[in-house]
């Protein structure tokens, strides 16, 4: 087992801890200016029952991760609510369901590369690329001279899921998104 720092934590990330192993949803880097010092929130997911926690690490802590198998898999296709992906080794088969992948789905198109984590056989969690690149299908036309503005407007993407872009950005563009926070990060 491997001990990380918790600001090492990151979405996807598998730990023990409590003496169970617990996926990591969403993490947060929190400093509370002038008194105390900094901690990591934590939101995971028992992989065994299911139940939902949150946690308050501080940045010193060690955390154990969870020893696991990965694999590198490629995703092929959606089959009505679960999701196919094969094995680049061995090119096996590996259907998951929509409710396992919670919100990742919308950052998965065909032959993308991810990262499949198994512990004890079992398939437990799924690692996407930092970024994918995805195509605007609907969106607000883009604002004439609208270059450096701080606002944002909701673009909806190929795969369904929407994301804040700039006003600029039209429809039909590429562009790069991060799958962690699920943000606009540049034009492809």
């Amino acid at each position: 087992m491997a001990k990380v720092s918790a600001v090492e934590i990151r979405v996807g990330n598998l730990l023990e801890w409590d003496k169970r192993v617990w996926r990591v949803l969403k993490c947060y880097h929190v400093h509370v200016g002038g008194r105390g010092g900094a901690f990591m929130q934590v939101e995971m997911k028992d992989i065994e029952s299911g139940t939902k926690t949150n946690q308050r690490f501080r940045t010193e802590d060690k955390v154990e991760r969870a020893f696991v198998e990965p694999r590198d898999m490629e995703y092929l296709y959606q089959d009505g609510d679960s999701y196919v992906f094969m094995d680049k080794q061995n090119y096996e088969q590996l259907s998951l369901s929509a409710e396992f992948l919670e919100g990742q789905s919308g950052f998965l198109l065909p032959n993308t590369e991810v990262q499949i984590n198994f512990y004890s056989g079992r398939a437990i969690g799924v690692e996407l690329p930092p970024s994918v690149v995805l195509t605007i299908t609907d969106t607000e036309p883009a604002i004439k001279n609208a270059t450096a503005t701080t606002t944002f407007k909701p673009a909806r993407m190929e795969t369904g899921i929407t994301v804040q872009v700039p006003p600029f950005v039209n429809q039909g563009e590429r562009i790069k998104v991060n799958t962690n926070d699920g943000t606009y990060m540049e034009r492809a």
